[in-house]
């Protein structure tokens, strides 16, 4: 599982760290929250469009890669992040299982289904041309709930694993949070990469400080190394 941190060292910015120059006078609900978007919805759209300009420009880092590889080494390797940007498919992983949505998915905010750009109808938010409502990101806001279907197959293939890997998360934001825990009762290895302790630290049988841009590529070289020797 990854978080901020993963998508840091590409020049990403957290959410909050986001709030800055001409957007440090408006609250997290303001700018994330259903009732943020009713109340403004051009200045919503708005804070995404500048959001996705920063995304569109950065390229996955050393980390993503090696995350990329080592599913290719390992197919049942299952990747969840709890990140929006997409750069973990940009970096070659399939079937990505993303927590809080795609930051470059659009949705009816009527009755959340997806709306292709070509369809839509313009403006600032552009509206559904199904209902006229407006679109909004295909991402989770505050007081949302997290899709159903992500949730469920995260905290299967949790509950499942030999390895869970915690890749730059905090460990505090549940229901994310959770995962390590039904890996840790289930008797899985825990490794963490966080330059920074969590809450998870203590618990973990590994705790790798460092960023994961640096200790992922070197555990998916060893990784590779380890499965040659097998097939020999």
């Amino acid at each position: 599982m990854t978080g901020a941190g993963a998508s840091a060292e590409s020049g990403i910015p957290t959410f909050r760290d986001a709030m800055t120059g001409l957007w440090s006078r408006y609250s997290p609900e303001k700018l994330a929250s259903p009732a943020g978007f009713a109340e403004d919805p051009a200045l919503v759209w708005n804070w995404y469009a500048w959001r996705r300009d920063i995304v569109a420009a950065a390229e996955p880092n050393r980390g993503h890669k090696a995350i990329g590889e080592m599913q290719s080494i390992l197919p049942d390797c299952t990747l969840v992040t709890q990140n929006v940007d997409g750069l973990h498919q940009r970096a070659g992983s399939k079937a990505v299982i993303e927590l809080h949505g795609n930051l470059f998915e659009n949705i009816c905010s009527e009755d959340g289904q997806p709306v292709e750009p070509a369809a839509w109808i313009p403006g600032e938010p552009p509206l559904c041309p199904r209902c006229g409502s407006p679109v909004r990101p295909g991402v989770v806001w505050f007081g949302e709930m997290l899709p159903e279907n992500a949730l469920t197959s995260a905290r299967i293939a949790a509950a499942e694993c030999d390895v869970f890997f915690s890749v730059g998360t905090s460990s505090l934001v549940y229901p994310a949070a959770e995962l390590a825990e039904l890996a840790l009762r289930a008797g899985a290895v825990i490794v963490e990469i966080n330059p920074a302790p969590t809450p998870l630290t203590g618990l973990a049988d590994h705790a790798i400080a460092e960023p994961s841009a640096s200790a992922l590529p070197r555990i998916c070289q060893a990784l590779g190394q380890s499965r040659k020797g097998v097939t020999k």
